[in-house]
């Protein structure tokens, strides 16, 4: 086995029990170019079914946040908008749960590289609520079956973050089953925003408008 296969996989027992293997950094680059007018938009919503440690995710918010401090370098509070919507956008689910937290620290580290080139001191409220979308988006559970991976089996259900002006967000809760659906309407759905059809289910909670760096106290929602 090469070097660079060796990389690739974690142990022989999570190939054989769960088949994780890791795609190649430059396979990742080659794949998400394909799509790279869509990714650097902040609000353009990515799911990744079997996230493994988030490299996929990773590349895109990336590259999301190198347009948003190109754009936003001097200007603090801009900055920390477009990076919750940025990474408001990114969605996993992984069956491992060391996956998820070593995804989620991930996202969070690139996150904080690109505010420390930029800006000197970071607000609390903000670094909270950044890890509470990403407790909430990036999801202990199997993609297959649609459910956590707890004892009680729940369906999995997703987030919706939108801004509804300057300031404040809209949160809408939605199951993962309805998500996924492929009846025909005109519309839009948590993961489709390029204009085709595409089914829109009723969301499974709305929460009440909240400021962008207050979205932590709302965690036992």
């Amino acid at each position: 086995m090469t070097e660079e296969n060796k990389k690739l996989i974690n142990s022989r027992s999570r190939v054989q029990n769960f088949g994780e293997v890791f795609t190649s950094k430059k396979e990742v680059k080659n794949m998400i170019n394909m799509f790279e007018q869509e990714i650097v938009r902040p609000e353009s919503r990515f799911l990744e079914p079997a996230c493994g440690d988030g490299n996929f995710l990773d590349e895109i918010l990336n590259e999301k946040l190198k347009s948003i401090i190109e754009k936003n370098k001097k200007n603090q509070f801009d900055f920390e908008k477009y990076s919750i919507l940025a990474i408001s956008s990114l969605y996993g689910v992984d069956i491992i749960e060391e996956n998820i937290f070593q995804t989620r620290k991930r996202l969070e580290k690139t996150l904080l590289k690109y505010f420390d080139k930029s800006f000197q001191s970071i607000n609390d409220d903000y670094l909270k609520s950044i890890r509470y979308i990403l407790k909430k988006n990036i999801i202990f559970g199997d993609a297959l079956t649609l459910t956590f991976s707890d004892k009680k089996k729940n369906p999995i259900i997703f987030s919706e973050w939108s801004f509804v002006d300057s300031t404040n967000i809209k949160r809408r809760d939605f199951s993962f089953k309805h998500l996924i659906e492929t009846r025909p309407f005109e519309g839009h759905n948590l993961f489709s925003d390029l204009g085709e059809k595409a089914f829109i289910p009723e969301p499974k909670k709305e929460h009440p408008i909240c400021h962008y760096l207050k979205l932590h106290e709302t965690k036992n929602s």
